[in-house]
């Protein structure tokens, strides 16, 4: 087997949640184009429909499936009538900020929560049982830079607590797991171009303009960027890593 015969995921079938825009497509996107049969999931139809569409014009291999990630329910169905899943790539996430630790109301963090940190781990429970039964699987998580430092300027204690409990998730999960044959790894993603950061970049340019002040190289970056990162962690390539928290910023942590 080359090296780049270890990117491949011909044969595999994939499984990716909040897979309608942004991060969730991109992943999708690779690893289709890397020879898995992907099965996009998230609450509206509408988008999953165009998305699907688009892919198969291009020749790539893929479906859809309604999914709310936070009916635990509704994630064990999936699981359990989706078929063979070999890579997970736990994305779903919602993007909630700007109310002080104080001020913010009980709502908004249960929602945070539910979504941020129970739906992954409702869908790294569920799919991983089987790939735990089989003695094979991969799952990629989605974190954040936010569940590492305390963002500025904005105000969102319960957003990074949430991403937190995915890296911490992440780790005791591959520890679990590793002698199983099911591998588990995040991406700790920095500020990346997406409708969830469109908020900041349009609506708040004083904002915009501070986030690209403490990032390094200058950007935000791009969803195909982070999209690479789990198609490397969902294959072989990355065959001896389990646990681990991969971070793409743009250096913003490295201050």
């Amino acid at each position: 087997m080359t090296v780049l015969d270890r990117f491949s995921l011909g044969g595999k079938r994939a499984l990716i949640t909040g897979a309608s825009q942004g991060i969730g497509l991109a992943c999708a996107r690779a690893l289709a184009e890397a020879g898995a049969h992907v099965i996009l999931t998230a609450r509206s139809e509408g988008p999953l429909t165009d998305a699907v569409r688009d892919l198969q014009a291009d020749g790539l291999s893929a479906e859809y499936r309604l999914l709310d990630v936070t009916d635990s329910g509704a994630v064990a169905d999936a699981a359990a009538n989706s078929g063979t899943i070999d890579v997970l790539i736990a994305n779903a996430g919602i993007a909630r900020s700007g109310g002080a630790a104080e001020t913010v109301a009980d709502e908004v963090v249960l929602d945070v929560m539910n979504v941020n940190f129970n739906g992954i781990f409702w869908c790294c429970r569920e799919f991983g049982r089987g790939m735990l039964e089989r003695g094979s699987g991969s799952i990629v998580t989605i974190g954040s830079i936010s569940g590492i430092i305390s963002n500025t300027p904005q105000d969102q204690s319960y957003y990074n607590a949430s991403k937190a409990a995915v890296h911490q998730m992440t780790k005791s999960m591959g520890a679990e797991w590793a002698a199983r044959g099911v591998r588990i790894n995040a991406i700790a993603p920095g500020y990346i171009e997406t409708p969830m950061t469109a908020y900041g970049m349009k609506d708040d340019p004083v904002m915009a303009a501070k986030w690209l002040d403490l990032t390094p190289m200058g950007r935000v970056g791009q969803v195909g960027e982070i999209a690479a990162i789990a198609l490397f962690l969902a294959s072989p390539a990355s065959s001896y890593m389990t646990g681990s928290v991969v971070v793409a910023d743009g250096g913003y942590t490295c201050w």
